[in-house]
């Protein structure tokens, strides 16, 4: 008879002396590494070739101490990233994340619970429960609102989808789209998050069903181009469902005329839903929350607490004011499941199954800043976003959005053409991160406050190297 091991592997599961020691010294290398992410390159930087030959000597055939692997992971971390926790990151929506959702990272790592059901976690169901309640009451929506927690704002967008699919036609569940008479089509704008796409492939309408309404010149919905659209599909046979309003657009931070698109939605019956990813956290703000006059009105809304309100990656939330259509919509019962209770059990509401508690993130920073704090957070990005804006002004650069929140979109004195080159120079410098993009068709140049900590200095040094290579190319 083959014997088998009888003790844990001692690098998988190591002692409790070991796991401290371990603790200390990751603790110890993370701090330094912060400190070398801030003060260095915010580009990545080494040899592609000699990296993976590196990788390549991990063959798994011989194990290596954890202490080992983790040194390697964070060096290979270091000068392998687009550093989002770099001060002069002035990219993407995704920040560097609050200490308190890093906290809860680390501890939901220790306790690993599953939220499928309320049983095998109750406390952290209720957690996550009492958070989607307490954004969902500050956005407005009224009360009885509920929702979850979702992997990002696709999930989210898609539950929304979803949501709209079934309450126009019951039998969407159990028949798909051959419950419809004719082609479920959905609107956004033109400037939305082309994820819509995606989610329209993978809602089974394909991507044909998702109509792109035109804008008003300013990167804002125009609901007289949306109800228009809206009339021309009844008449053409097919059959509108949900109109998918932007809170925060990718390129310009524009927010849709809320209130008017939500009337054209009711106007017609159709879903009304808020993708607020990003801008959602205005809600914090009782000085900018007004930008989202109209949120309060949506049957759905994505709200990130990935972005602005800076939690680690991988943390959206659904928020929803008609809970009875995502219980419909994802119920489901097996034998080996606990229990079946929508009220309570998430894997009987939502996409997800098997689920990481993401919601303790978001949980910690707001008992540890409440709305207060996120309030500072957002305000201090909208102020050190106009100081952007004020310093390309005086270089002769063109501000090009009238955005609500903290990004900036400019075109320099030498016009759209040399937009490229300077970004490009910019980002090679590993001094700060830009991006090019396109905002009513023109090119611009794109600059996000993502970062907490990010300083009127860092602010001031991207203005100067903007300006620098703007009169270098000239």
């Amino acid at each position: 008879m083959a014997m088998h091991p009888t003790t844990p592997d001692p690098f998988l599961f190591p002692s409790e002396d070991e796991r401290a020691a371990l603790d200390t010294q990751l603790g110890a290398r993370l701090r330094q590494a912060r400190r070398a992410v801030s003060g260095g390159r915010v580009t990545p930087s080494g040899d592609r070739a000699e990296f993976r030959r590196t990788l390549a000597g991990f063959d798994f055939a011989r194990p290596r101490p954890p202490a080992e692997a983790a040194a390697w992971a964070i060096a290979a971390l270091e000068g392998g990233l687009v550093h989002m926790t770099h001060p002069r990151y002035f990219g993407l929506f995704n920040p560097a994340p609050t200490f308190p959702a890093e906290m809860a990272d680390r501890i939901v790592a220790a306790f690993n619970p599953q939220l499928a059901v309320w049983s095998h976690a109750p406390a952290a169901v209720e957690i996550e429960a009492h958070v989607i309640r307490a954004v969902a009451a500050r956005a407005g929506l009224p009360s009885g609102s509920g929702g979850h927690f979702t992997a990002g704002g696709a999930e989210a967008n898609f539950t929304g989808l979803i949501c709209a699919l079934t309450a126009a036609e019951p039998g969407f569940g159990e028949d798909g789209v051959r419950a419809y008479t004719g082609l479920p089509v959905f609107y956004a704008s033109r400037e939305s998050h082309l994820a819509w796409l995606k989610i329209a492939h993978q809602a089974g309408i394909g991507r044909q069903a998702v109509r792109l309404i035109a804008t008003d010149g300013g990167g804002r919905m125009d609901p007289a181009a949306l109800e228009r659209a809206i009339v021309a599909d009844r008449a053409g046979g097919a059959v509108p469902v949900m109109v998918a309003a932007t809170a925060g657009t990718t390129n310009a931070g524009m927010v849709d005329p809320l209130p008017a698109c939500a009337a054209v939605a009711a106007r017609h019956g159709l879903w009304f839903h808020v993708d607020a990813a990003w801008a959602g956290a205005l809600i914090a703000s009782p000085r900018h929350a007004g930008a989202l006059a109209g949120l309060e009105r949506a049957d759905s809304a994505t709200i990130d607490a990935h972005k602005w309100f800076a939690t680690t990656m991988g943390c959206g939330m659904f928020l929803t004011s008609q809970p009875r259509i995502p219980a419909d919509a994802f119920q489901v019962s097996t034998d080996y499941m606990p229990s079946n209770e929508p009220a309570t059990d998430p894997y009987v509401g939502s996409v997800q199954w098997s689920r990481r508690f993401v919601g303790l993130r978001l949980f910690l920073s707001l008992a540890a800043a409440g709305w207060a704090g996120y309030a500072t957070h957002v305000e201090r990005a909208i102020g050190l976003a106009a100081r952007l804006a004020d310093a390309l002004r005086a270089g002769g650069w063109r501000v090009v959005n009238d955005s609500p929140c903290a990004v900036v979109c400019a075109v320099p004195p030498t016009g759209e053409g040399s937009i490229g080159a300077i970004v490009d120079r910019v980002v090679a410098s590993g001094e700060a991160w830009v991006s090019a993009t396109r905002l009513e068709g023109r090119a611009v140049l794109r600059a996000c406050i993502t970062h907490g900590e990010t300083a009127a200095e860092d602010v001031d040094r991207l203005a100067a190297m903007l300006n620098a290579q703007e009169q270098a190319i000239a």
